[in-house]
Formats: C-alpha cells, sequence, structure tokens
C-alpha cells in the first residue's frame, strides 16, 4: 500500500535542511577568508550543521510517513548514517570552498551520493520490523536529483558571477536534501515480517519528537553561527591602513609607530625576489603554467589576483576560482615581476594592483582583494610595513 505522510511534518523536514543548508553555505563561504585553526574550524562547523540538517531532515521526514506496519527503529544504522554523511559532506565543503570548476564538480557529486547514502543506510533502522523493497527507477531518481540539485545549489553559491540571495541557494540545497527523501520513500514497499509481534505503545508521540529533533537542528546551526561567524561590529572597528573609495583607493592615516612596534626582531625574512644585477635587466614571465584553465594549460600573470600554497599543492586566485600550478610558491615568485607581486606570507603572494583594503588583524594583516569573488590574503606581520610601503607607492604612481 501506497505511503502516506503528514502534510505539516514534511513542511517541517523541508524548513530544517533550509535552516541548516543557509548556516553550511554561510560557514563554508567564509572559509576561503579564514586562515590557520579558524579556516578548519569553519570546514567542520560547515560539516557537521550541514550533516546535522541532512539527518535531522530525513529523521523528521520519517516520522512524517504513516507507515503500514509498527516500526522500532535500530539504533546501530542510524548513528553510522549520521556519521557517514558528517565525512562525506566535509569532504564535499572542503572541495567547494576550493573554487575551481572540476573540483566543484566533483564535490556536488560526493555530496549528493552523500546525501543518499546517508539515507539508505538509515533506512536499514527498519530492517527488523519490516522487509524493504527499492524499486530501482526511484532509487537512480533520488540520487541523480542530490546530485543535480546539490551541484546547483553549490554553483550559485561559489562560482555563479552573480551570486543570488544566500536563501536562494539554501532553498536550492534544502529541496535537494528534501527532494532526495521523498522521491525515494515513493519507490519503497514495506512488507511486515511474519511473526514479529507489534511494538508497544512509544514512550512519546512521533508529532512531538520530530518537533523536538526540529529545535535541536536549529540550535545547533545556531551555535555554530554564533561561534564561528564574526561580530561584524568588532571587523568595522579594526584600523584600515589602506581603503577604497569609489574607484580610487585613498591612503588612510597607519599609525607608522604602531606598526613598527608591531614588528619583531626575531621573525625570520621570508624569500623574495633575489636581487639582480644592474647590468643584467632580468625578463620575468608573463605567463604561468597551470591545470585546465578555460581549455588552455597558462595563465597571464596579469589575470593573477594572489597565490595559495597549500601542504604541497599551490593555487593561483584569477578573481573568480583557484586554479592547480605545478609550480612551488617559491618558484613562481622568481617568475613574477617585483612591482608587481609581493610575497606577504610564507605561503601567500598577493598582487598589489588587487588589492583593494589593507588592515590590521592580530599583530598581522589581511589584505582584500579586489575580485568578483571576494577573497582576503593573510599578511604576515614581518611584512606589513613592507606590504603598505609598496601600496602606497603604487598608489601615488596611479596619481602621478
Amino acid at each position: 500500500m501506497p505511503i502516506e505522510h503528514d502534510p505539516t511534518l514534511v513542511a517541517l523536514s523541508l524548513l530544517v535542511a533550509i535552516q541548516a543548508s543557509y548556516v553550511g553555505l554561510n560557514l563554508a563561504l567564509r572559509v576561503s577568508q579564514a586562515f590557520a585553526l579558524n579556516r578548519r574550524l569553519l570546514i567542520a562547523g560547515a560539516a557537521l550543521s550541514f550533516a546535522v540538517g541532512i539527518w535531522a531532515m530525513h529523521f523528521v521526514g520519517m516520522l512524517a510517513a504513516r507507515l503500514p506496519v509498527s516500526v522500532d527503529y535500530v539504533v546501530l544504522p542510524t548513528l553510522l548514517s549520521f556519521l557517514v554523511c558528517v565525512l562525506v559532506v566535509g569532504i564535499a565543503v572542503y572541495l567547494a570552498t576550493l573554487r575551481s570548476q572540476r573540483l566543484l564538480f566533483i564535490a556536488a557529486t560526493v555530496m549528493g551520493l552523500g546525501i543518499a547514502s546517508m539515507h539508505y543506510i538509515g533506512m536499514q533502522a527498519l530492517h527488523a520490523s519490516a522487509h524493504m523493497m527499492h524499486n530501482p527507477v526511484y532509487v537512480l531518481a533520488s540520487v541523480l536529483i542530490a546530485v543535480v540539485a546539490s551541484g546547483l545549489a553549490l554553483w550559485l553559491a561559489f562560482a555563479s558571477e552573480t551570486r543570488p540571495p544566500l536563501l536562494v541557494c539554501a532553498t536550492v540545497l534544502g529541496c535537494a536534501i528534501s527532494g532526495m527523501h521523498y522521491t525515494a520513500m515513493a519507490g519503497l514497499t514495506l512488507h511486515p515480517i511474519v511473526g514479529v509481534p507489534p511494538s508497544g505503545t512509544p514512550a512519546i508521540s512521533g508529532d512531538l519528537l520530530a518537533v523536538i529533533v526540529s529545535v535541536v537542528a536549529f540550535l545547533v546551526s545556531g551555535v555554530f553561527m554564533l561561534a564561528l561567524v564574526p561580530d561584524q561590529r568588532e571587523a568595522a572597528a579594526d584600523a584600515v591602513i589602506l581603503s577604497d573609495a569609489g574607484e580610487q583607493l585613498s591612503v588612510v592615516a597607519a599609525e607608522p609607530a604602531a606598526l613598527e612596534k608591531a614588528t619583531p626582531v626575531s621573525v625570520p625574512p621570508i624569500p623574495d625576489h633575489p636581487p639582480q644585477p644592474l647590468s643584467e635587466p632580468r625578463a620575468y614571465e608573463t605567463t604561468l603554467p597551470v591545470e585546465k584553465y578555460r581549455g588552455s594549460k597558462t595563465i597571464l600573470v596579469a589575470d593573477i589576483f594572489s597565490v595559495h600554497a597549500n601542504a604541497h599543492y599551490t593555487y593561483v586566485f584569477n578573481g573568480r576560482e583557484d586554479i592547480f600550478c605545478p609550480l612551488s610558491i617559491s618558484e613562481i615568485i622568481v617568475r613574477l615581476p617585483p612591482d608587481m607581486f609581493f610575497r606577504v606570507h610564507r605561503s601567500y603572494i598577493v598582487n598589489i594592483e588587487r588589492v583593494a583594503r589593507l588592515k590590521r588583524a592580530g599583530d598581522g594583516g589581511v589584505a582584500d582583494l579586489d575580485s568578483p569573488v571576494r577573497r582576503s590574503v593573510p599578511v604576515s606581520r614581518g611584512r606589513l610595513s613592507q606590504l603598505r610601503e609598496k601600496l602606497t607607492a603604487y598608489l601615488q604612481s596611479k596619481e602621478n
């Protein structure tokens, strides 16, 4: 017999999925602007927020189903489905934050398969109460819905040149989560197991349990938002060293004495361009080798906003996405013109012409890039004053 659903709980499950998607995407979009421990915390927070919301949506969706048999949910598959969801969604979030078109496709596939895997693993919690038969057509349709809709949501959030409001992206992803679940349920057939006595009256009603699970999911997401999203008032209060005003960048009071005081003598110098003999001017590269960049294997130096070394890999940021570069960051810096590029951190190079704002952050600084996709680059405290001098010289040259 067909499985019917309580429309109120169906709406509640969709709301849980959208809310978790909003928080997860909000945190994931901040990863590219974070560094070190904060970056890892944001990825973990986004993954856990997504996983809790996805798991809660499926749990509420199961409580919304009016099953023809009495069901006792087995704990182990239910817990395993949540753990699988955390791991797989965490991988998808990390890949999406790299803002590569190729990796974004992989992230959508991983996230869609993670949502589907969580559902079908969780359905094994019913195996002691009923024999389940899944229609292969509906199984395939549910997986495709999860992958395609997840891909659309991630593309809108991370790759679209005109990104819609975050709520729209979260709604698309929430529909992917819910659509996958209810499509899979439409293809489910349950057969009672002969000889299994009906379960007793549950200690708590399904409707009340659904409300409790939903409230817990909302609270978990709220905690991640409050803990990991920075206070905008504190961010605005940071001293700005260089700021943009309309089309022109203007120099703001930088408090040189404070900057000099914040630069410790013990900081080892970061290797920069080696000095060249005056009689032998060096010809710097006009392109860098990359992998799969708009059908080309090179990128123009003028199109580079920043360079980021992540472990053993190096990525070039072109304003919209990170592109893998086979060279190390030390090899890259010697190929770039020093009047245009500056190594601001042992793991970062920045294009001076692309810096929109420079501000202090703790002992060091942060350079905000003037790019279509918002991106910030850390500046080590030993290089903050040098970058400020280069930016000031660049602004003065533009005025002249």
